[in-house]
């Protein structure tokens, strides 16, 4: 982890790049054959539906003493609970009438023979327990018989991300017994416990009289971690010169997956997990670059594209724990012989969309190149329509990076929603297709630009030569900067509105962006520059709040080129100047920075925001706010003008009509120094599952044997296993009447 800021305490794993120094203009889940709309019970003002929740009342006949009842079905307002409040407590808050209860946190047991976890620093065998930051989640429904199903409700399998792990100067100080160590070479004890921490687990969990358990000893839990073997590399770049390493001879497989964070369910049954800031996992040696042919070489230029200078040092020093190959795969220095005999284009294997069959580990996992290599967060669907293709929509999480579409060549075929075998499925699917990437314009409209070796902007391209498509795709970075697109303020999750299917994407923060930037300036729809205070003293400068931004595909739907486009909501706080920072007009209800994890329920509608920020925890932990969005275009445009050095800069932006009391309010706030991401609930919206990630971070190191300075006791102190130290774990929420989550 980078060292901490006060910009950013809980996002410096995801700040750790900075890599787009390009001059192009600066504009800095799931949608499947289940996701219809019989489940959308909201009125014209889009609060108010009807739910079947069995009431009755009683009347009287003609004012006599016989009583009769009548049915009553009562209405159900969305949004109706009372808004939570800003909180620093070490609890997880939520409104009166819903209840928590932890489910499934890092070091839990995934088979009936692994000890229960001990959470003091000695435990091991982790390839069989719950990984570290629990991020993205999906639901997979179980019928009684054990096979998939679209209605269950008390049972399934939450396939999960297991991002990162929570480190101060290399070392996984939580999960070591003496905080680990920081210096190198690190310990192959150490080294083998945090490799296998990152990856997915696939959990199966059960409702007994509405009390939810993981079931320890189901033959469908599984994990896959960084080391897990050959995983297929697919698509255009498959058996590709840039894939070759001395684990795959001929490029087409790789080992384990990374730093996962954003997920999606895919329309035929799968669960994809994006590959998010996997760049700095990796050491070059500080003579690398003359090695490789100079500054000018091909694979220098990309390498630093992704953030890896020569002599970068990684972020946990893997690669120091020994001689194996499992270590020796973290040093991509480029060695005298052949790709073959070492690591050179490891890094190239990884930054994919992965998919993964949750109900059959046996099937083997695919990275998806044909959608290009990024830090990717999560993968959302446009609407289906047999006959179409699909869309992918997805972000790059780094600062001035880029949001993407990749259009499937293949139409959607509705059996398809069933098949026979799903992972190949996904092959017909995701592995031929045409990647674009986003450029905004300030009117309002936007342009997909593909991402095509025939594309004139991309074959000519001066700062990089690409030899064919697999290099467009591998180095999608340089490609979107060959055509043009635009720079984004960290493109984090993005989701698809189960009403109109717009898609929403969560833009969390930009300390980059400043008025007199040669390459970030402010525009039309990354428009905000401004200083943020923090605890009194700290000036945090930039888009510190972040925003959600919204997309409307042209008339062709998936397929389109042209889409417009506005700001649903900028994160601020209530008491921002709301001519240049709160252009939301946030309330005290609903103030929120650094927007990152995004899902639309399909049972309600509601989407769920869900918040990574080191900007506003001074006043309050990171949150989930619920909303109930309108359409693009419902809003206004509106002005903001700063003095630049040239002088007056005047951007144009366009901003949703403001949410209102009735259409945005605060659901949930976490632990202290936790980050609140992945969302998944039952199909009927009656339990929820939230991950709670990394609570207690900004302990210190060095305070590891004094449970008292741990910033965060978090779930130990609400009832849940053994020890003090922090645990990222997932929750699961009901509301004590039954009925819905969110309502």
């Amino acid at each position: 982890m980078n060292a901490r800021t006060p910009v950013d305490l809980q996002t410096s794993l995801k700040m750790d790049e900075d890599s787009n120094q390009s001059s192009n203009p600066s504009f800095d889940a799931v949608l499947s054959a289940r996701l219809s709309r019989r489940g959308l019970l909201r009125g014209s003002v889009g609060t108010v539906g009807t739910a079947m929740l069995g009431g009755v009342a009683l009347t009287a006949c003609g004012g006599g003493d016989d009583a009769v009842i009548t049915p009553v079905t009562p209405t159900e307002t969305l949004l109706g609970f009372d808004a939570v409040a800003k909180s620093l407590a070490d609890v997880v808050v939520v409104p009166p009438g819903y209840s928590t209860s932890v489910l499934y946190a890092l070091g839990d047991p995934l088979t009936a023979t692994t000890p229960a976890y001990k959470n003091d620093g000695t435990d091991t065998d982790f390839e069989n327990r719950a990984g570290d930051h629990h991020d993205g989640m999906e639901w997979f429904g179980l019928d009684t018989a054990g096979k998939p199903s679209l209605t269950s409700t008390d049972r399934g399998l939450l396939a999960m991300n297991h991002e990162a792990t929570t480190d101060e100067t290399r070392s996984s100080f939580f999960l070591h017994a003496d905080g680990g160590t920081t210096t190198l070479p690190r310990p192959a004890s150490e080294v083998d416990k945090e490799t296998a921490i990152h990856g997915i687990s696939v959990v199966e969990v059960k409702s007994t009289s509405g009390k939810w358990a993981t079931v320890p000893a189901s033959a469908f839990n599984f994990r896959l971690t960084s080391l897990s073997e050959n995983i297929q590399l697919t698509g255009p770049a498959r058996g590709n010169s840039l894939m070759v390493t001395k684990y795959s001879n001929d490029g087409t497989k790789t080992r384990g997956t990374l730093n996962n964070c954003g997920t999606g369910k895919t329309p035929w049954g799968t669960f994809l997990t994006g590959e998010e800031n996997w760049a700095g996992y990796f050491t070059r040696s500080a003579t690398d670059d003359t090695t490789r042919g100079g500054a000018t070489a091909k694979s220098v230029v990309a390498l630093k594209r992704y953030g890896r200078n020569a002599g970068s040092g990684s972020r946990h020093g893997w690669e120091s724990a020994g001689t194996a190959d499992k270590y020796a795969r973290w040093d991509i220095s480029q060695g005298t012989g052949a790709a073959t005999d070492d690591y050179r284009n490891e890094i190239n294997t990884f930054g994919y969309i992965v998919e993964i069959d949750a109900y059959d580990k046996t099937k083997t996992a695919r990275k998806r190149t044909a959608l290009g290599r990024f830090a990717h967060e999560s993968a959302a669907f446009g609407k289906l329509v047999v006959g179409q293709p699909l869309a992918v929509y997805m972000g790059d999480d780094s600062r001035g990076e880029y949001i993407y579409k990749f259009v499937s060549t293949k139409t959607w075929v509705a059996a398809d929603a069933n098949p026979t075998d799903r992972i190949t499925t996904g092959d017909t699917y995701l592995d031929a297709g045409k990647l674009y990437a986003a450029k905004f314009n300030s009117d309002g409209t936007g342009d997909w630009i593909e991402l095509s070796i025939s594309n004139t902007l991309i074959a000519n391209f001066a700062t990089y030569d690409f030899a064919d498509q697999a290099d467009v795709l591998v180095n999608a970075r340089l490609a979107a900067d060959a055509v043009g697109a635009t720079k984004m303020d960290r493109p984090e999750w993005c989701s698809t509105n189960v009403a109109n299917g717009e898609i929403y994407f969560t833009l969390t923060n930009n300390s980059n962006r400043a008025v007199n930037s040669a390459t970030m300036p402010p525009d039309s729809a990354n428009p905000r520059v401004y200083a943020d205070i923090k605890n009194g003293t700290s000036t945090q400068n930039g888009n510190p709040n972040g925003h959600v931004l919204r997309v409307k595909e042209g008339t062709v739907g998936n397929a389109a080129t042209g889409f417009s486009w506005d700001v649903y909501v900028f994160g601020a706080e209530s008491s921002a100047a709301p001519g240049t920072v709160n252009l939301s007009s946030l309330t005290d209800d609903q103030d929120f920075s650094s927007p990152d994890g995004l899902v639309f329920s399909p049972a309600t509608g509601i989407m769920w925001i869900q918040t990574d920020d080191g900007a506003y925890t001074d006043v309050s932990n990171c949150m989930m706010v619920a909303a109930l969005p309108g359409t693009v275009g419902d809003g206004a445009k509106k002005t903001l003008t700063y003095a630049a050095t040239a002088g007056t800069l005047t951007v144009d932006t366009y901003v949703g009509k403001a949410p209102g009391a009735d259409n945005l309010k605060r659901f949930l706030v976490g632990p202290k120094a936790c980050e609140i991401t992945g969302l998944c609930e039952t199909p009927d919206g009656k339990a929820m599952f939230i991950n709670v990630q990394h609570p207690g971070e900004t302990t210190a190191q060095a305070d590891i044997a004094d449970a008292t300075k741990y910033t965060s006791q978090w779930p130990s102190n609400a009832g849940y296993g053994a020890g003090k130290r922090p645990r990222s774990a997932t929750i699961v929420i009901t509301k004590n009447d039954g009925g819905r989550i969110g309502s």
